[in-house]
């Protein structure tokens, strides 16, 4: 194999494949290898990672379709690998499915109810065949369905590894021998990898598991924890592993023990609860009626479970009933009751609505600030005060019985008792657990998200996120953690396990009444500190699940470093360093973080003491702003010095905006780096939860390598060298495509645009047009294009008029206007299974089409697809826009009309009559036509079939017409 100084990464990379894989791995949800240690915002998948890191390491031969082969051999996602890692077997009636007529008669009967069944005397060898055959017939996706994730396979086959030696030149036999030959070869040693932002800890855990030596840090001392156990946890021995959850069961049987004998969680029937739901409870300042809130009374869709408000007038507040097995009307009514609607308090006496900020008594001050109304709670409360505007009411209890069975009921004195029991044997231990870091006793720092939980609670300290129940079992277990944990890794297992409890039980949980999962939500559902009004408690029964969390021996070959440190004093030098920044991110990494933190901290010092542990909010690198790029600066400037001459860098992130990519360039070209290839995984989901929308997700990886240049060009001279650049990128992944299974689509396409002309921006040391400090810290007007914006945008539109769609004439593809190209582009994306917004966000983007979403049929995540000329009908015609009065937009009619009156010929005089210059036109027409024309037999595109069809006819009737 001939050697070449380039990485695969830099001249091609599987993204089809890789993006499929990363969604595999993201639906897994718990299942997946890191998540069940804890919480994380935005850790990256495994497979992604674990290419990326590929990507780097195996050299590009002179024979780039033997490289891909080889590269997806390595990954299991080769034909060989997949059937390798199939683990599902495929039902009589799909494998039906897939079978030719002849092979149908051979293998199967049909019964007369159209049921499949496999002939007598089929054998186990014949049925494996057939297993394998309709395996064979399935697209890449269908097979996922079959098959574990890449990960799980423990290794390939010694036949595999004879091919991928020959090919490169090595002699290993697993994935490990195979990084340490490949990079002793290139490096002269193992080599290092390094991630100075590893957050949950993807890029190290996946780095040491394939053999690599590890650098890890993190500002924050829990991504570091997290780090910590990926790496020594996950990588510890069956033995210690099965020591370790014997641990986690001796602290939940003494806390269990414990319980039971306070008598806390079960009632007089001997029936232990799994859950408390509690509400807020304001007074109506109309009425003065104590007022329960809630945005719904709905407690369970399947168990038809409400809560039923019933004033007594005595008391001035509200009694309340919950009933299971509820009339449909009677659910109707629990929603349609809700107490909190709009940010206001609706009162079901006086029906009076009061806006929420007027309850809390917020005012606004002459000079247009706010000024909060709600007392700030003291340190030692964990209750509100009689008082205080919100208080806190428990109004629902989970119970269940002997056999399983469970059911809802309304608190009775004896379970307000136990409720007081609780708060009596917190207050006896409040002060010593607090002193002893059971309990957190830390001060919420004002900042974006935690400022929020003193202006719309008046919470000052971490504890009172959570109500006495919560704290009493929390405490407890930390109690027996600390006097029971004989380990280092024993007090690192019980700490995670708390955590995960802490996440799935506090005051920020939303109980969620599906029909299908009546269930606690977690704090974290989304990206921040949400208060409610109503929320769930869970019992040490119901938290089995958060304490018993995934614990799996890994295979970890490496040698490790890990610090809690600053980025832009790491010391570390790597071979690889691989990152992703928090770059024009909303998340507050570091302020959610002190959630965990609070509780952890005492602890965490005992078992790590040259630690530091708070979340350094000074110093971390927050998104945006002159500060943030100047640290970027700083942190990749450092990483550069820290990296060999062969050295490179791989920076993630998940923004495809012009201008966010032009900031990057500029940050990476002053650390003195230089851009060589970039690549988009999408990993896009569907909505759900508190997401409202559409939601896409793409994380891009920008790959690097040290600027050794010392040339200066004119920003002039550039355009022509950056169009040659663009096209020949284009032509040399439109040749390296499979075109039975494609990998790049056209918003690959456009971002090899992007990354072409920062390639040869970057190439140069310097350009004389461009100060880069100046560019990099200059305040830009809204819509002003910085020279870097220019450039990138000079290069999508080159890639656009180069890319023609198949099938449609160059010549002919010019004479369009910005809205008909970007019209049949996207047609071209769904011939290619592609519906991702994100993909006609880019297109409409490329083409500089501002109003497109008229033009979609659906918006949702993974489903976004174009309207056909029926669901146009005869709409959007004629108006103030450019499409309604296209040519494109008058064929659609023509098709309508023929569709309508099958009748050709209704299409062709809809044509004649209403189309200014028809007869100048008829060749683009039927260039059009012939287009739409080829979606007939497109598999999932049958909604154009039969206009399709008629295309077809019509393309001919035009073609044909004569006055």
């Amino acid at each position: 194999m001939a050697s070449s100084v380039k990485s695969l990464i830099e001249v091609q990379f599987p993204v089809s494949k890789v993006s499929k894989e990363s969604y595999k791995e993201r639906k897994a949800n718990l299942g997946q290898t890191l998540t069940g240690l804890g919480k994380w915002w935005g850790r990256k998948p495994l497979i992604l990672v674990r290419s990326a890191l590929l990507g780097l390491l195996m050299p590009a031969s002179d024979n780039p379709k033997k490289d891909m082969e080889i590269f997806l051999k390595i990954l299991t996602m080769d034909e060989e690998g997949l059937w390798l890692r199939k683990n599902k077997s495929i039902t009589a009636d799909e494998i039906y499915k897939r079978l030719s007529p002849s092979e149908r008669k051979r293998y199967f009967e049909e019964a007369e109810d159209g049921k499949v069944s496999y002939k007598k005397g089929i054998t186990r060898e014949e049925k494996e065949n057939l297993q394998r055959l309709a395996f064979s017939r399935m697209t890449y996706d269908e097979k996922l369905v079959y098959c574990v994730r890449p990960e799980e396979v423990e290794n390939l086959p010694p036949s595999a590894w004879d091919k991928i030696n020959e090919h490169l030149g090595t002699n290993a036999k697993s994935l490990q021998e195979l990084v340490h030959e490949l990079g002793k070869k290139r490096f002269g040693k193992v080599p290092m990898v390094g991630d100075c932002f590893c957050g949950g800890g993807s890029v190290p855990f996946e780095a040491a598991r394939m053999g690599f030596d590890v650098y890890a840090s993190d500002l924050n001392p829990i991504a570091m924890l997290l780090t910590w156990a990926a790496l020594n946890i996950l990588g510890s021995s069956e033995e210690e592993i099965k020591s370790l959850r014997e641990f986690q069961e001796k602290i939940y049987k003494l806390a269990d023990e414990q319980v039971t004998k306070w008598g806390i969680e079960h009632n007089e029937k001997g029936h232990r609860a799994n859950a408390y739901l509690y509400c807020n409870e304001a007074v109506c300042p109309e009425c003065g009626f104590h007022v329960p809130l809630a945005p719904s009374w709905i407690i369970g869709k399947g168990t038809k479970t409400v809560a039923i408000l019933k004033e007594n007038p005595d008391k001035k507040c509200f009694d309340i009933e919950i009933k299971s097995n509820a009339s449909k009307a009677e659910m109707e009514q629990a929603e349609k009751m809700a107490t909190v609607k709009d940010n206001s308090m609706f009162c079901p006496h006086c029906k009076n609505s009061t806006p929420i900020a007027a309850l809390r008594k917020d005012r606004r001050r002459e000079d247009g600030t706010i000024e909060y109304g709600l007392r700030k709670w003291e340190s030692d409360e964990f209750l509100p005060r009689p008082d205080d505007v919100f208080q806190e009411r428990l109004y629902c209890i989970r119970y269940e019985d002997k056999e399983g069975n469970r059911y809802y009921k309304a608190p009775d004195e004896e379970d307000l008792k136990r409720e007081k029991k609780v708060i009596e044997l917190l207050k006896e231990r409040f002060s010593e657990w607090q002193q002893k870091g059971y309990i957190p006793s830390d001060v919420i720092e004002e900042g974006e998200e935690t400022s929020r939980l003193y202006r719309e609670r008046g919470w000052a300290y971490w504890h009172q996120l959570f109500n006495p129940r919560q704290l009493l079992l929390h405490g407890l277990l930390m109690e027996l953690i600390d006097k029971e944990a004989k380990t280092r890794e024993e007090r690192i297992v019980g700490l995670l396990g708390v955590n995960k409890c802490c996440n799935w039980n506090s005051k920020l949980c939303r109980w969620i009444s599906d029909g299908a999962n009546e269930k606690g939500s977690d704090t974290f559902s989304n990206q921040a500190l949400n208060t409610l009004f109503n929320y769930n408690t869970r019992t040490l029964l119901s938290l089995n699940t958060s304490w018993f969390y995934n614990v799996n021996a890994n295979k970890l070959s490496h040698n490790s470093d890990l610090k809690t440190t600053d980025a832009k004093i790491t010391d570390n030098t790597a071979e690889f360093w691989l990152t992703d920044p928090p770059y024009a991110d909303a998340i507050n990494y570091h302020e959610l973080s002190e959630f965990f933190l609070a509780w952890d901290k005492k602890m965490l010092l005992e078992i790590f003491p040259d630690w530091y542990a708070d979340s350094k909010r000074a110093l971390a690198v927050k998104g945006t702003g002159e500060d943030f790029k100047q640290s970027m600066v700083e942190i990749y400037k450092n990483l550069a010095e820290h990296m060999p001459d062969n050295g490179m860098q791989i920076v993630m992130f998940t923004h495809q905006d012009v201008g966010v990519w032009a900031v990057l360039a500029l940050i990476l070209w002053a650390a003195g780096l230089k851009v060589t290839a970039a690549w988009t995984i999408a990993t896009e989901t569907d909505a759900s939860g508190l997401k409202k929308g559409n939601y896409v997700k793409g994380t891009v990886l920008l790959v690097l390598r040290k600027q050794t240049s010392e040339e200066t060009a004119f920003l002039d001279e550039l355009y022509p060298e950056i169009e040659m650049e663009v096209k020949r990128q284009i032509d040399s992944m439109q040749e390296l495509d499979d075109k039975e299974d494609p990998n790049f689509s056209d918003t690959d396409y456009l971002l090899a645009a992007y990354a072409a002309s920062l390639r040869v921006l970057t190439s140069y040391r310097k350009i004389e047009d461009i100060d880069v400090n100046y560019e990099l810290f200059r305040t830009r007007r809204p819509g002003e294009e910085s020279p870097v914006e220019k450039i990138i945008n000079e290069a999508v539109k080159i890639a656009y008029d180069y890319l023609t769609p198949k099938g449609f004439d160059s010549y002919f593809w010019k004479m369009l206007i910005p809205e008909e190209r970007f019209y049949i582009k996207g047609l071209d994306l769904e011939k290619s299974g592609i519906y991702q917004l994100g993909a006609y966000q880019e297109l409409a983007k490329g083409f500089g089409v501002r109003e497109y979403r008229d033009l979609l049929a659906s918006t949702k995540a993974n489903h976004a697809r174009l309207k056909t000329a029926t669901e146009f009908g005869m709409r959007m015609l004629g108006g103030n826009d450019r499409f309604s009065n296209s040519l494109l937009r008058n064929i659609l009619a023509a098709l309508h009309q023929a569709v309508k009156a099958e009748d050709t010929a209704a299409g062709r005089n809809w044509l004649r009559n209403e189309l200014p210059g028809y007869w100048n036109q008829r060749n683009l027409i039927v260039e059009i036509l012939n287009y739409i024309a080829t979606l007939e037999h497109i598999e999932n595109m049958s909604h154009w079939k039969e206009e399709a069809r008629y295309a077809r006819l019509l393309a001919e009737f035009v073609k044909n017409d004569g006055v």
